[in-house]
């Protein structure tokens, strides 16, 4: 527990509305959207300039208490909930765009930037930032780049590590540091910033980020296409990258998932199908026209059953947004959503889909998958309710059984949503004990006296004396 003179040093230093300490208050802070986790802090910060960040790390360190950076709470692992209680640091309130650099293509923004709003600002100077995670409404750049966020149009432009060119922070004993730069080119030192992108908030605290831009397409189409059965629909997916085709979004849906974004949204989704894929294709004008036709063709060999393409901009928009809304459409159906990101390569696609129906009829769950297909991303979704315990218990033994494939086929346990404290587990099954030391050992040389964000990734050397 944190005393009563802990808090007022820290209301000295960052002000009253800084500082939430009454239990009421906490509460929302220990969730963020993993079901199944909660853990209250003892106290939450909002720091208004870089400056506060060190103070509040000298001050916990001074305190030994642990210290958790978060963002707006969207994560799905677990990530940003003080799971040995201490502080959170929430960067909500370090917002600002601080430049928009046309002459270099670069924007540079403070972590508690909202994505979408940093999108709409670079957009409105002619520049596009094309990392774009389902949560862009109300995720940060920060939390962006401590998941290494992924999103719809990953499969042609990449994810957030493509993007980020420099960061400033501060470290565990409050050193603070500056690593990368805006130039294109920058080979001096050890790559620092590729360490910390994805790091959850394990090895240093993200203030302040430089992002690369680039020239936004010329021209977009959009296809929708229909499916009878999910392997055919997998196939096409194979199908499509093997014919040299990136689309910029390739995203699918399973019949579940079909139905409920049909009743979120009611954009008239065919209800018979056993899946959809959402197919975009954009750049320069006659690429355009020549890769939608390309994908159109493969689509037809393939069998799907239906083939529409948006009739305009406002037309597609309305189908991205649709897709953007198949957590919380599959959410309205049952009491908790268990939501996974199991990734494989392309090639493997329809064996998964086969693999996630087998595993939903043999413990008896409803599934809703729908992902990233292009990429072989896939969210495999358990819709059942925590408060049954059997359901949960058949629940972690269907992703159980689906992991040990997904390994098998040369996969990932998480392609964007990071391991927290849901995957730790899972991301020794994958990298090994090794894997794990090698991690262990980064951690210590960035946060010496282990106060950021412990216990998260993997477990520490005391918890394996007691697990041994």
């Amino acid at each position: 527990m944190i005393s009563k003179s802990a808090i007022q040093n820290l209301i000295d230093k960052l002000g009253a509305k800084n500082v939430l300490h009454e239990h009421e208050d906490l509460i929302t802070f220990g969730y963020d959207a993993t079901p199944e986790i909660q853990y209250l802090p003892d106290v939450v910060v909002f720091p208004t300039e870089s400056e506060h960040v060190v103070e509040v790390v000298n001050f916990a360190r001074e305190e030994g208490l642990p210290i958790v950076p978060r963002g707006s709470g969207t994560g799905l692992s677990g990530g940003s909930v003080a799971a040995r209680g201490g502080i959170v640091l929430c960067m909500t309130r370090l917002n600002r765009i601080l430049e928009i650099d046309e002459e270099n293509l670069t924007a540079t923004a403070q972590a508690g930037v909202v994505t979408l709003d940093f999108f709409d600002a670079v957009m409105a100077k002619g520049l596009f930032y094309p990392p774009d995670p389902g949560s862009q409404k109300i995720s940060t750049l920060g939390g962006n780049i401590a998941e290494d966020a992924g999103g719809l149009r990953g499969l042609k432009y990449g994810v957030t590590r493509d993007y980020v060119m420099a960061l400033n922070g501060v470290l565990g004993d409050g050193l603070t540091f500056t690593t990368g730069g805006k130039s294109v080119k920058d080979v001096a030192g050890y790559a620092l910033k590729d360490l910390l992108v994805g790091s959850e908030g394990t090895l240093g605290i993200i203030t302040e980020a430089t992002f690369k831009l680039i020239p936004p397409p010329q021209a977009k189409r959009t296809l929708l296409a229909y499916f009878r059965d999910t392997r055919t629909a997998g196939q096409a997916v194979a199908n499509i990258i093997a014919a040299k085709i990136i689309p910029s979004t390739l995203e699918i849906m399973d019949n579940a998932t079909i139905r409920c974004v049909e009743g979120y949204a009611k954009i008239g989704l065919p209800l018979e199908m056993a899946a959809l894929l959402l197919i975009e294709v954009d750049g320069h004008h006659a690429a355009v026209v020549e890769e939608a036709d390309d994908v159109r063709a493969v689509l037809e060999r393939v069998g799907a059953a239906e083939i529409h393409e948006a009739a305009d901009a406002e037309h597609a928009n309305q189908l991205a947004a649709a897709r953007r809304t198949a957590l919380s459409a599959l959410a309205r159906v049952s009491p908790t959503t268990l939501l996974e990101d199991a990734t494989v390569p392309r090639s493997r696609l329809a064996e998964t889909f086969d693999e996630i129906e087998r595993l939903s009829e043999k413990f008896q769950l409803k599934v809703g998958t729908f992902g990233h297909a292009g990429d072989g991303n896939l969210h495999p979704t358990v819709l059942c309710d925590e408060r049954n315990r059997d359901e949960m218990e058949r629940a972690h033994a269907f992703y159980h059984e689906l992991y040990d494939k997904v390994l098998a086929w040369g996969g990932t346990v998480s392609g964007e949503h990071g391991i927290g404290l849901a995957k730790k587990d899972y991301l020794e099954r994958q990298v090994g004990a090794g894997g794990v030391n090698v991690m262990r050992r980064i951690k210590h040389s960035f946060d010496p006296h282990g106060v950021l964000n412990p216990g998260k990734i993997f477990h520490d050397e005391a918890t394996e004396e007691k697990r041994g």
